[in-house]
């Protein structure tokens, strides 16, 4: 199963893209489109809509996430959050995608274990699970949202994301267990 995480933004909207196969989390890749300040916002949202259809066609996930709309500190700044969150939207129900979608609280808690992790905790757990070093901050949460989701924090309704073609329940779980282990054999068994 691939999931394609998306974390939208009008300035930089992330995307990851992960395997969640038997319970074990794999990275796939990630990005951020960050279209220029200086286009009119329908030229950034074609540019956002442009590329994450070409992300979905390379990379093939089989469903996406995407964080849930939150308030901002102004409307202006919420709707133009709302737009590049729109076109993520659009872009994955024209390929067929179905989308769930999560809060930022749940993704810090399904990732870090409290929806008050801060942004560093996140990343770094981001990191430590799937073995990598994300692009940038929006590629990091955007991988963090389908990380979530992946452990049923963000589950599509009528869809089984942890139970999956036999997947064991508690993917997140093992994934943990197993980026711990890694950690610690790789410190000579010193935490």
């Amino acid at each position: 199963m691939r999931i394609l995480g998306i974390d939208p933004g009008l300035r930089s909207t992330g995307w990851g893209v992960i395997a969640c196969d038997y319970g074990n989390l794999r990275h796939i890749a990630n990005g951020a489109i960050r279209p220029k300040t200086t286009l009119a916002d329908a030229d950034r949202l074609g540019i956002i809509f442009n590329e994450l259809d070409d992300v979905i066609a390379q990379h093939k996930p089989n469903q996406a996430a995407i964080e849930q709309i939150f308030v901002a500190k102004s409307a202006g700044s919420a709707l133009r959050l709302g737009m590049a969150r729109g076109v993520g939207l659009l872009v994955c129900g024209v390929n067929g995608l179905a989308v769930g979608e999560i809060s930022a609280r749940a993704v810090k808690k399904a990732v870090a274990g409290t929806g008050a992790a801060e942004k560093r905790q996140v990343q770094d757990m981001v990191a430590r699970l799937l073995s990598v070093t994300a692009k940038n901050a929006d590629a990091a949460d955007a991988l963090a949202i389908a990380i979530a989701v992946s452990n049923d924090a963000g589950k599509l309704p009528n869809v089984g994301v942890g139970s999956y073609k036999g997947e064991a329940a508690g993917g997140l779980s093992a994934a943990i267990a197993a980026a711990l282990a890694r950690d610690d054999a790789s410190n000579g068994g010193k935490t």
